[in-house]
């Protein structure tokens, strides 16, 4: 926040001069008790409000300091940058949208005012109003080409667009401007990673660490694309982030997962376990996670089935005749293998991972009392439509998102020309598979305790047995050890299944250039191999016989 000094004859410009003096050097305690002297003599006047609010929100007590810059905005409605710093509070607090009308008050007020503008189009991003967003960062640029922030966020707006050459472009012009950026440089390694161009992310990654040593997150990307030989300078560097007690729990969580995999790949599997086990731990306790939650979540799926199938859409009602492919199962099963051989055939657009399913149809899936052939036709329809704008003209997509599983019912009765591909794979190598890796999303709590992820591994089975009494005949089970061992045959039926002709390309999944964003965007860049699942047993000394039930299956 930038403060400035409002010319008032009221107080002293020695007190001005003094609160504005603390609050730059960071001195809170003594700007809020004078802050709080001037307002006390003088209420009517604004600027000693505006500090008090920057105060309070910069001490942590961000609801608080709430009441006092709405007491400034009160004062003088025309203060531009009182909107904004409202604004900006409103966000932190995840008020997105009251934030957005503070920000675009801000704006009219003062429409060059490239930090609320840019506050603006992030807000928006936030939102998922990404295209929206896409026009603020384009008008400060067209104002100020230089601006390095709106470049920056322009970047991470286009790649959660897909859009990767043009965000490469934006972290770029940014890094010109900002060469010092360490975000901008992780970033831009994200970038490479996923398309696939690793040496390239290697060396943005410690462009990034090299500018900030402490970057967590840097730290932790970068472990998972090269291979430990000894214990190198990043080792080092990790390990007094580890020993380092003013590392926050955040930040040792991802710690941890790191020295993990150096562990691993040093061949030292005992102290690879317990960097997982505290780093799984710490993030368990970061998410509050509940097993009860989901427990309670999937009874209400296979309750309301029967409704849902009561009112299944018949092939002749559907105009849009657009074939999705899901691919579902636990994740780290091979969904993205499967979804990197079936996309290697030139008729079919790998969609990925897309949240349509449960974003228009979640509460569908939950919700008898909202179930009619009209609700299952406007669900339909809002699905396609998103398909129809990424799939570039594609008639066969894929959706690749693996906790779909839980949605199968739905999915049969709106999309009777779906076809549905459930990959299995060894179990104790899925939730091992899980346990070791540190996912983004917020949605998989279950992850970070070997007890969580069993317990939701029957409630997976369970629902999956569910399905297949109910529409069996509906889902394709395609065994992972297999396909490994079996490439071309187990592929051959697979395409079969999907209903093209066979195309040679699909058995060479390696060479398929897509964009990959998921945590197998690395092995997939590999030939089909066996053997991965058998990692676990390295481990198998110190699990103390988690994976008994798991071994009778």
């Amino acid at each position: 926040m930038i403060i400035k000094s409002v010319k008032s004859s009221i107080p002293s410009k020695q007190q001005l001069n003094s609160l504005i003096r603390y609050y730059e050097i960071g001195k809170f305690i003594e700007a809020e008790n004078l802050a709080i002297s001037i307002t006390n003599k003088f209420p009517k006047h604004q600027f000693a409000w505006k500090v008090l609010g920057a105060v309070l929100k910069q001490t942590g007590r961000v609801n608080e300091s709430l009441t006092y810059m709405d007491k400034s905005i009160e004062i003088n409605p025309e203060d531009a940058e009182a909107h904004n710093n409202y604004a900006v509070t409103l966000q932190e607090l995840g008020r997105l949208k009251e934030a957005e009308v503070s920000y675009t008050r801000a704006i009219n007020l003062q429409p060059r005012y490239f930090e609320a503008l840019n506050n603006l189009g992030a807000n928006l991003q936030k939102q998922g109003k990404l295209e929206k967003a896409l026009t603020y960062f384009n008008k400060i640029l067209e104002i100020n080409p230089n601006y390095a922030e709106a470049h920056y966020n322009m970047g991470v707006t286009l790649k959660s667009l897909n859009r990767f050459k043009e965000a490469e472009k934006s972290y770029k012009k940014t890094l010109k401007l900002q060469p010092d950026n360490a975000r901008a440089h992780c970033n831009l390694a994200n970038i490479y990673v996923e398309l696939g161009r690793f040496k390239d992310a290697e060396l943005s990654y410690n462009k990034a660490i090299a500018i900030k040593s402490d970057f967590v997150e840097a730290h932790r990307y970068l472990t998972t694309i090269k291979k430990f030989l000894f214990k190198d300078e990043q080792f080092l560097k990790m390990q007094k982030l580890y020993l380092d007690k003013k590392t926050s729990k955040e930040d040792l969580c991802q710690i941890n997962f790191g020295l993990a995999k150096a562990y691993e790949d040093l061949n030292d599997y005992k102290k690879a376990f317990l960097h997982l086990t505290e780093g799984n731990s710490l993030r368990k306790k970061i998410m509050n996670y509940d097993i009860n939650t989901d427990k309670s979540l999937f009874e209400k799926i296979k309750s309301s089935y029967n409704t849902i199938s009561k009112n299944s859409l018949e092939t002749d009602d559907l105009t849009n005749k657009m074939t999705p492919i899901f691919i579902v199962g636990m994740p780290r099963s091979g969904t993205t293998l499967v979804e990197q051989i079936i996309s290697s055939h030139p008729l079919v657009k790998a969609g990925g991972e897309l949240p349509f399913i449960k974003q228009f149809g979640g509460y569908l899936g939950t919700e008898a009392s909202k179930i009619n052939k009209l609700s299952l036709h406007k669900f339909r329809e809002n699905y396609l439509k998103k398909l129809s704008g990424i799939s570039k003209n594609y008639s066969i997509m894929t959706d690749k998102l693996p906790h779909n599983f839980r949605y199968l019912g739905l999915i049969t009765a709106v999309f009777p020309n779906a076809k549905i591909v459930h990959v299995k794979r060894d179990p104790i190598a899925v939730c091992w598979g899980n346990f070791k890796q540190y996912f983004e999303s917020q949605s998989l709590g279950y992850c970070y305790s070997l007890d969580d992820i069993i317990s939701y591994y029957k409630l997976y089975e369970n629902l999956m047995t569910f399905w297949q009494k109910s529409f069996g005949n509906r889902i394709y089970d395609l065994d992972y050890e297999l396909l490994t061992m079996n490439q071309e045959t187990e592929t051959r039926k697979l395409i079969q299944y999907i209903g093209l002709d066979w195309n040679k390309k699909c058995l060479y999944p390696q060479y398929n250039a897509r964009i990959v964003k998921t945590a197998s965007n690395i092995q997939i860049r590999k030939k089909i191999y066996q053997g991965s699942s058998e990692q676990w047993k390295k481990y198998e000394p110190f699990l103390r016989n988690k994976f008994s039930y798991l071994l009778k299956k």
